[in-house]
């Protein structure tokens, strides 16, 4: 019943408006006051901070000031003329240097809102221009800036194994087929939509061009060398290639001798509001996990359900109907605070792997990302875009259908994200 009335009085507090991560600790304060008494509430602040001072977390605000700087310093435009001069030759090809940009894009940021407004601001009216329709730039825009949370490094990732006690750097690793399955996917539609309604091929494909393109952007094609490179080498943790990723930008921002400062503030403030919410939503569920722990909440969901199906698949099946109903409602931040610690004894009675689970849920949260109503990456996009949300989405369902396609492969071929993992760290 303690539970029940925990979880309406989060409710009711969300849908008043009230921050998620005030809800959380509010609903958690007031568990602990029921069943521990008062005494309990001594080490409340001090919970919180070692919470979202985890060494892990840092990497979260060192990957957001990194695209900060990518997108200040003239690396994205660079990338931008690379993969047009590469792909643009192709009916619709502009769309498809969307999906080729944000894959790059991806790989440093680690966040699909910073990838969606780097990206968006200057791919969406280049498109507008060129005769796509504003529905489909902010289609194609939104749903390629959700390969930011499935490529390396990605943030939801980096909050999951911080919530499930996994490993980062395998994480990484396994999202790096569905991300590059998913590019393919994407593509793939954009070009049936170039072809049916006879969308205009950008340049013709020419050689000096490509070359001249590839090496004015080659000191940028060093990021993820540095950054990945070091992480599955073993050289660095993700958290150190955070800090590694801020460096390399900084330095080849400084070669290309081209900063704009007063976007690289705007930027770097916005980065610093996101990773705020982030930590404060990380501080708040300690009070909540902290709780339902006590209260053995977790482990009384895994043993009901595992009484019900021992079957890992039908359980899989369960819980993606579950993280994308609340990708609808959810950040995917606050769904993986909220739900992963839950969830894990299920996990672990059922014996699946923790670290493909993390990619099965990172891959719905990605999906709920443009499903609204709150469609945080989408919204973000039909902003830039100008164009209704409900007309977009209409266009993105087939996008969406390809996130989805990746998912249940992902879920149910498991070798499929796995086998690199097994190759690297079994």
């Amino acid at each position: 019943m303690l539970i029940a009335s925990m979880f309406a009085i989060l409710l009711v507090l969300i849908l008043m408006n009230v921050p998620i991560a005030v809800a959380l600790a509010v609903a958690g304060v007031m568990g602990l006051l029921v069943t521990e008494g008062v005494s309990s509430l001594v080490t409340v602040a001090l919970d919180m901070y070692d919470g979202a001072t985890k060494f892990s977390l840092i990497a979260i605000p060192m990957f957001v000031l990194a695209g900060a700087i990518m997108n200040a310093t003239g690396i994205t435009v660079r990338l931008i003329n690379f993969v047009s001069a590469l792909i643009g030759f192709v009916r619709g090809g502009l769309a498809m240097v969307n999906v080729g940009v944000s894959l790059f894009f991806a790989e440093i940021s680690g966040s699909a809102v910073a990838d969606v407004a780097a990206m968006g601001s200057i791919m969406i009216p280049e498109m507008k221009k060129r005769g796509y329709s504003k529905e489909f730039a902010a289609a194609i825009t939104s749903s390629s800036a959700s390969l930011a949370i499935i490529i390396p490094p990605s943030i939801p990732m980096i909050l999951y194994a911080v919530s499930a006690g996994t490993s980062v750097e395998q994480l990484f690793v396994a999202g790096i087929v569905p991300g590059l399955l998913g590019a393919a996917g994407l593509m793939g539609v954009a070009y049936a939509f170039a072809r049916r309604y006879d969308l205009p091929v950008e340049e013709a494909f020419n050689k000096s061009r490509l070359k001249e393109t590839f090496v004015e952007a080659l000191p940028t094609f060093a990021l993820p060398v540095i950054i990945l490179g070091g992480i599955f080498g073993g050289f660095v943790t993700a958290t150190e290639a955070a800090g590694l990723a801020v460096l390399a930008s900084i330095a080849v921002g400084l070669w290309y001798r081209e900063v704009d400062l007063r976007q690289l503030k705007n930027a770097m403030l916005d980065g610093g509001m996101q990773t705020a919410v982030v930590m404060l939503l990380v501080a708040a569920s300690v009070l909540m996990g902290g709780f339902l722990t006590r209260a053995q909440v977790p482990q009384q969901i895994a043993a009901d359900l595992l009484a019900f199906t021992d079957n890992k698949y039908v359980i899989l099946l369960i819980l993606n109907f579950f993280f994308l109903i609340i990708g609808f409602f959810l950040h995917s931040a606050a769904a993986i605070i909220l739900v992963v610690p839950i969830v894990i004894p299920l996990i672990q009675g059922a014996g699946i792997d923790p670290v493909h689970f993390g990619l099965v849920v990172t891959l719905n949260l990605a999906i709920g990302q443009q499903t609204p109503p709150v469609a945080s990456v989408l919204i973000t996009s039909c902003s830039i875009a100008r164009a209704n949300v409900w007309e977009v989405t209409k266009v993105n369902v087939y996008f969406v259908a390809v996130l989805l396609t990746v998912l249940l492969i992902c879920t149910y071929v498991p070798a499929v994200p796995m086998f690199l993992v097994e190759y690297f760290y079994r």
